[in-house]
């Protein structure tokens, strides 16, 4: 069910965030004086859609038999697909001279609008990141922008989740929701910690020191001696304990036998959570760059070491091209795996995921693909430095054929999430 409900948000959430990257184009279009004769959300086939009367501003609903007739005014359509949304302009050909079209506003004009959908992507990872900044930001990265001198962390702690019968841990006093604090003496913030230093002294007496929340009205004042000076009207008090347990040997099923949770390290921030939002959002553009450039060193490099006589030099290169598969993931990967496991994790998760995926798409558009928004910029200012002619049928096919490797590298990235997700 977890997984269901992931995958659900996970489309929602690419949906919203396609469909505001079109209207970032939406806006600059109407903003630079070019037509836009369609807005849609999802793609076709459709399922209702209203038209708005050049005269009198009024929308109105278009009646289905007439929805393949040209309409005067801007159309607003909702659609059955449920992968993003478009922005059909009018004249989007380069070579379009009519008054009102893409192809006839200025170079200046063109760039604008057709970086308008980057641009919105990433204002959007910008107003994300700055109101989890307030409210609690994930930390991800190693060295994740901050702002030192207004940045408060919460310490990361480790929770007992369950505790077998029989076990080490049931013997010496440990309950479900104690924080383990130290072992041995040691600070511990993760369960890996604790792992670790059991797995190390394994068959030995162990001391842990614990805390927990108790409510003394239900508590024993024998055990919790903490109790006696708490008033009535305030129940609730930290109580830390040490407790000694003498761990399995390796052999057995477990050493301790408990199951742990490390919660998550959350840093806020006050006055600079906008400038927080603008460096993490500057920090995951620089990063996802660099991942683009190391993958596409790895593949050149990779294919180019398959020539070589070395044996060694070929297996290097065989690791190289796979690293490349391992690290690009589609929509198959995000969808059905990555967003049930951030959806799990909580909205502040989730909240990181969608801004990073904004990110992701604003630095996929910029890219110099011509089915891309870059490619089609660079497209359009070659011809310009060049001062020829961009003709319709150049740029369709130029445009079409990336287009058609686009799609061929998606399917191939596809069959590997898919194959990725069977194992």
């Amino acid at each position: 069910m977890d997984i269901v409900v992931g995958v659900i948000v996970g489309l929602l959430v690419l949906m919203f965030l396609v469909t505001a990257h079109e209207f970032g184009h939406f806006i600059m279009a109407r903003r630079n004086g070019v037509r836009v004769l369609e807005f849609g959300i999802c793609f076709p086939p459709r399922a209702i859609a209203w038209v708005k009367d050049p005269k009198t501003g009024k929308w109105k609903r278009i009646p289905r038999k007439d929805w393949k007739k040209p309409q005067e005014g801007l159309v607003f359509s909702l659609n059955w697909l449920p992968i993003g949304g478009f922005c059909q302009m009018d004249g989007e050909s380069a070579s379009d001279t009519r008054e009102g079209t893409f192809g006839k506003a200025s170079f200046w004009a063109k760039t604008k609008i057709l970086f308008g959908g980057v641009a919105m992507n990433w204002l959007i990872a910008f107003v994300i990141f700055t109101v989890l900044a307030w409210v609690g930001m994930p930390t991800f990265l190693d060295n994740q922008f901050t702002v030192a001198a207004d940045t408060r962390a919460d310490a990361s702690v480790v929770e007992i989740k369950t505790v077998a019968e029989g076990s080490p841990a049931e013997q010496s006093g440990m309950q479900v929701g104690d924080l383990i604090l130290s072992v041995n003496g040691e600070e511990v913030s993760h369960a890996g910690d604790v792992i670790d230093l059991n797995e190390a002294h394994a068959g030995e007496k162990m001391t842990y020191k614990v805390q927990r929340t108790v409510n003394c009205n239900e508590a024993d004042l024998n055990e919790y001696e903490e109790c006696k000076a708490v008033a009535a009207d305030t129940p609730d008090v930290t109580v830390e304990r040490e407790i000694t347990a003498t761990l399995n040997g390796t052999d057995a099923d477990y050493l301790l036998g408990v199951t742990m949770m490390s919660s998550q390290t959350l840093a806020y921030s006050t006055w600079s959570a906008p400038i927080v939002g603008a460096g993490l959002t500057l920090q995951l553009t620089g990063e996802t760059f660099k991942g683009v450039g190391i993958m596409l060193w790895n593949l050149v490099t990779g294919v180019g070491s398959q020539f070589s006589f070395d044996e060694n030099v070929r297996e290097s290169g065989q690791e190289a091209i796979s690293s490349v598969g391992d690290s690009v993931s589609g929509p198959v990967g995000i969808i059905g795996t990555l967003f049930p496991a951030f959806t799990a994790a909580g909205p502040t998760n989730l909240a990181f995921l969608a801004a990073l995926i904004s990110v992701s798409l604003a630095c996929m558009n910029v890219l110099p693909i011509p089915a891309l928004d870059g490619g089609r910029w660079l497209l359009i200012a070659i011809y310009k430095v060049r001062r020829k002619k961009l003709t319709k049928e150049t740029e369709e096919k130029i445009v079409s054929r990336a287009f058609m490797v686009l799609l061929a590298l998606i399917f191939i990235v596809t069959i590997l999430d898919i194959v990725r997700l069977a194992h």
